[in-house]
């Protein structure tokens, strides 16, 4: 039997009625089309980032650049710290979630239905200020706050005197929980007040109460965070440049579901 075909302007033939029936499922044709404004929203503003860093985006350039050594891709070296990598701090951050925000916008409003316009602007309030701006806000500010009494919160963590493998290893865990804890609660409080001030700001623009619950969609921007997290472990390591080099990836979320929203 053959399926149900969905056209690409997200219609359905009726049959009975030799006329069309709206389908309030994003069809693929809606998803790639979003997915691929995102994703061309977030390279470009990383392109920028890469740009305002020193890196030259000259086509001969790239050409002549081993790939690991490009700016998306190279990693922090012990070996040659003075390497130069991409950094991506919450300015960084915040200026590839909303290229991604207003991307998926852009695409939702030239591969969807004009109806499903307005619930994507809402949307786009939601990812902006919810998922990004607040949460990323509290965790750059627990980041700061952290290093500037680092010093004086591992003073007061208990080390073992041993000089053994079990005792490194466990003096090593015991420095970074601090910091780890921090971040975590920050986001934690972060995604939290986002939604809050969102689901407000909602009703106050566009007059419509929205009780939006947190999804687990919505923490996918977030993995930059994990990359602070690691940067509170270890200022300059591979792991923390690994992470920040897949940032870019998630943030194409929020433009994502920015530009397939349409409300229930």
């Amino acid at each position: 039997m053959i399926g149900k075909l969905t056209y690409f302007n997200g219609y359905t033939p009726d049959k009975h009625r030799n006329s069309y029936k709206y389908d309030d499922e994003p069809n693929k044709y809606l998803k790639s089309g979003v997915i691929l404004t995102s994703a061309l929203g977030v390279g470009a503003a990383l392109a920028i980032i890469a740009k305002k860093q020193g890196f030259s985006l000259k086509p001969s350039t790239i050409k002549n650049t081993p790939v690991k050594d490009w700016a998306v891709f190279r990693l922090f070296d012990k070996k040659h710290p003075d390497k130069k990598t991409i950094e991506l701090e919450e300015k960084e951050i915040m200026s590839m979630a909303s290229a991604s925000v207003a991307g998926g916008l852009l695409g939702g409003a030239i591969f969807d239905d004009k109806k499903h316009f307005k619930s994507k602007l809402r949307e786009s309030v939601n990812q902006i200020l919810g998922n990004v701006l607040v949460p990323v806000a509290c965790v750059g500010g627990a980041s700061r706050l952290y290093k500037a009494n680092k010093e004086k919160i591992l003073g007061v963590m208990p080390q073992l005197k041993s000089k053994g493998k079990f005792a490194k290893n466990f003096n090593k865990i015991i420095k970074v929980i601090p910091g780890s804890v921090a971040t975590i609660v920050s986001l934690g409080i972060g995604i939290i007040a986002g939604n809050k001030v969102s689901n407000f700001l909602n009703e106050k623009l566009f007059h419509k109460k929205v009780e939006r619950n947190i999804k687990g969609s919505d923490f996918a921007p977030h993995v930059d965070d994990l990359g602070m997290a690691v940067s509170l472990m270890a200022d300059k390591s591979k792991g923390a440049s690994f992470i920040q080099r897949i940032v870019p990836l998630f943030l194409c979320v929020p433009g994502i579901e920015v530009g397939t929203h349409r409300d229930e």
